[in-house]
């Protein structure tokens, strides 16, 4: 199944979302003005190899977020079909598969007529990373920001994970973020039980609630909705604080304790 994204932004590549396994995504990049592809994380292959033939795409690229074999499994059998190009993290490389490219925080990675932008994002893993196209308004997270939540952290620290959260929290509101997971569901029960009396988060849930009661995709979703309902981006907030009667407390501090609940919940 290939689900169409509908945005109202002029977007440039032609982005399409591919459900694999039980609950993670993968995503294709397609620049119509150059026919490039771009398959950001390999979950598995065959929904790949199949929405690809039946969009008649070529693959040219393959971005890799980070080394857990969910987001790895399918690159052999991918790149069998389509001998890409392979880009991921220089910092992962001695657990990925072999790379073509290696690259780090700042360094730019292209698709066709476009530009995106690598961002560290480590806290899940040592080495994560996301790829921000300006352009298209999309921002690749994989299993660092996820829809109203953020990966468990595994390898990295909490004040890490806080940290890489805020760099994609300073992209522009508009930004569509496309992560990993169908975990929408479970993270908004618990998201209500740090931020109960948010209105905005609230409706998300109702709204979460209804779409995957009718089998519908929760992913990706918007910025400035992940910054007005998303707990792991609102440590600052005062009514969060109050909740957590954490009241005046760095923001750093109130993160590490809400992921330490999300652990727990």
């Amino acid at each position: 199944m290939i689900l169409a994204e509908e945005s109202a932004i002029a977007m440039p590549l032609d982005i399409r979302t591919i459900p694999c396994l039980d609950d993670n995504y993968a995503y294709l990049a397609h620049d119509p003005e150059t026919g490039a592809t771009a398959l950001i994380d390999i979950p598995e292959a065959a929904p790949i190899l199949k929405a690809l033939k039946d969009l008649g795409w070529t693959l040219s690229d393959i971005l890799i977020t980070h080394h857990h074999y969910d987001h790895i499994d399918g690159l052999a059998d991918v790149l069998r079909q389509h001998p890409a190009r392979v880009i991921g993290a220089a910092a992962d490389a001695h657990r990925l598969p072999a790379l073509d490219v290696k690259v780090a925080e700042g360094d730019t990675v292209q698709v066709g007529s476009e530009s995106g932008t690598v961002i560290d994002v480590s806290g899940h893993t040592v080495g994560h990373v996301a790829f921000y196209f300006a352009g298209s308004a999309a921002v690749f997270t994989a299993d660092s920001l996820m829809a109203l939540g953020c990966g468990r952290v595994f390898e990295g620290s909490k004040p890490q994970m806080h940290e890489s959260l805020q760099k994609l929290a300073a992209l522009p509101g508009e930004t569509v973020v496309y992560s990993g997971h169908e975990y929408t569901a479970a993270n908004a029960q618990f998201a209500l039980t740090i931020d109960p009396d948010n209105a905005a988060l609230i409706s998300r849930v109702r709204e979460v609630t209804e779409k995957r009661a009718s089998h519908l995709p929760t992913v990706p979703s918007l910025l400035s909705e992940e910054l007005a309902t998303n707990p792991f981006l609102r440590a600052h907030d005062p009514a969060i604080q109050a909740h957590l009667g954490m009241t005046g407390a760095n923001a750093v501090d109130v993160f590490t304790e809400i992921r330490t609940r999300k652990d727990n919940f």
